[in-house]
């Protein structure tokens, strides 16, 4: 497997001679594996672990053993503790996005500062293929579908030429150490699910499953690239940047063969979602003036173009979900579940709304609260300020400040995790019952 290792690394170009690299190192079998295979390959390394919390004990037992791994054979290596529950919720996004967004970053910083070349993680085949069908489950593009990259910008991954099962095979026959990651069994987590559950039965179904989808994730990126080459051609025909602005030239965009495909290509980068940017197409012929939001930034429909500016500091964002989407995964993971009244069962859990379907209209809007909005609190008789509602309710500032709305038109339908409307609740006169829940 080193000479197999080294090998794909020359050939994927993944280090030149003289770079330095940063291991992302968790203890797991992988990263581990990871480790040994740079100890005898003769690049220049350190090691980088952080500890996010989040299995108490287990959490501290990882750090202590990369620790002592480390420490034997004298490897530069830096250790970082976060309060992932804290960020996450602070921020109001998942556990998952605040783990990654903190150790991508905590990562960058260590590269920068130390005098890193490239960060290396333990990312391997099997790991391609979850992300392969967890993105496919999230309507995603040809970019989604090719899934985890050897390389991109200083991030490598020089163990996807392997399987986990090679992995495996290779740390057993050199005795290396590892941790075992409890939440790796958990099928509760929708990668494990997938892992444990879903990918299990295609391989009893086809054992060349694997294969087969390795080899197609590989006609996919060949089919990227000349998706990229057409999709680059007709950006620089359309969009002009400025120092802090982007300027989409509407006339332009609506002479192209694909029109809502490159203006979905043409805001990517700025992080506005399909449904989203499906909104700002049938808005071309509107009126202009029409704002619509992304997590990031801010696009402005003029007559003759689409002006797209970042967020300054405090500006709103916004998010839609439309008729037909069953989760979201921004400004936190949603899932979204249509019933008839036949088959709901009321739920008594401030994470979860449960509202009359018929009495709200898509697209439905998130949205932070603002000074002077009004609902009419379940279980009231007339309207209140939110403001007034959090007083009420003892909110604490920096859970004032994390909390949206979910809207239906100018209506607020929910104080997300406080208090639904009472005009949007079920009754007995209720057919369809529209069920969010905050994941």
């Amino acid at each position: 497997m080193l000479q197999h290792f080294i090998q794909n690394i020359a050939n994927q170009k993944l280090i030149e001679a003289g770079q330095r690299v940063l291991l992302a190192v968790s203890g797991g079998i992988d990263s581990m594996a990871l480790l040994h295979l740079f100890e005898r390959s003769g690049f220049e390394y350190g090691v980088v672990h952080c500890n996010f919390h989040l299995r108490g004990k287990e959490s501290d037992g990882d750090e202590d053993f990369v620790r002592e791994q480390v420490e034997q054979h004298g490897i530069p290596s830096f250790f970082k503790d976060f309060e992932t529950e804290e960020f996450a919720r602070l921020r109001g996004i998942s556990i998952e996005m605040a783990a990654r967004e903190l150790r991508y970053e905590y990562f960058e910083k260590i590269r920068q500062e130390q005098g890193f070349d490239l960060i290396a993680t333990a990312h391997h085949q099997d790991d391609l293929i979850e992300t392969f069908f967890l993105n496919l489950s999230r309507k995603t593009g040809i970019h989604g579908l090719t899934g985890i990259k050897d390389k991109a910008g200083h991030l490598i991954r020089p163990l996807l030429f392997a399987d986990r099962e090679e992995i495996e095979k290779y740390a057993k026959g050199h005795f290396i150490e590892f941790r075992e990651d409890s939440s790796n069994n958990e099928v509760v987590f929708q990668r494990n699910f997938l892992r444990h559950k879903i990918l299990p039965l295609f391989s009893e179904m086809n054992p060349a499953f694997k294969k087969n989808v390795l080899a197609g994730i590989s006609n996919l990126k060949e089919a990227e690239l000349v998706y990229d080459y057409f999709i680059h051609g007709e950006l620089n025909k359309l969009v002009m940047k400025e120092k802090n602005e982007v300027r989409i030239d509407i006339q332009q965009l609506r002479s192209t063969q694909f029109p809502q495909l490159i203006l979905f290509e043409a805001l990517a980068e700025y992080h506005f979602n399909s449904i989203v940017v499906d909104e700002i197409y049938k808005s071309l012929d509107a009126e202009s003036g029409r704002q619509f939001y992304s997590s990031t930034h801010r696009m402005v429909k003029d007559r003759e173009y689409l002006f797209v500016s970042e967020l300054s500091k405090g500006e709103e964002k916004m998010y839609y979900i439309e008729e037909n989407d069953m989760e979201l995964f921004e400004p936190f993971d949603i899932s979204i579940e249509k019933l008839d009244i036949t088959d709901f069962k009321m739920i008594k859990d401030r994470r979860v709304a449960c509202i009359d379907a018929d009495e709200i209209a898509f697209p439905l809007l998130i949205r932070k609260w603002q000074a002077g909005d009004y609902f009419q609190p379940l279980g009231m008789q007339g309207m209140k300020k939110v403001s007034d509602f959090f007083i009420d309710q003892k909110i604490p500032l920096h859970e004032k400040e994390n909390t949206w709305l979910l809207c239906s038109g100018k209506k607020i339908v929910w104080i997300m995790g406080q208090r639904l409307d009472e005009r949007s609740k079920i009754t007995p006169q209720t057919q369809h019952v529209l069920k969010i829940e905050i994941c």
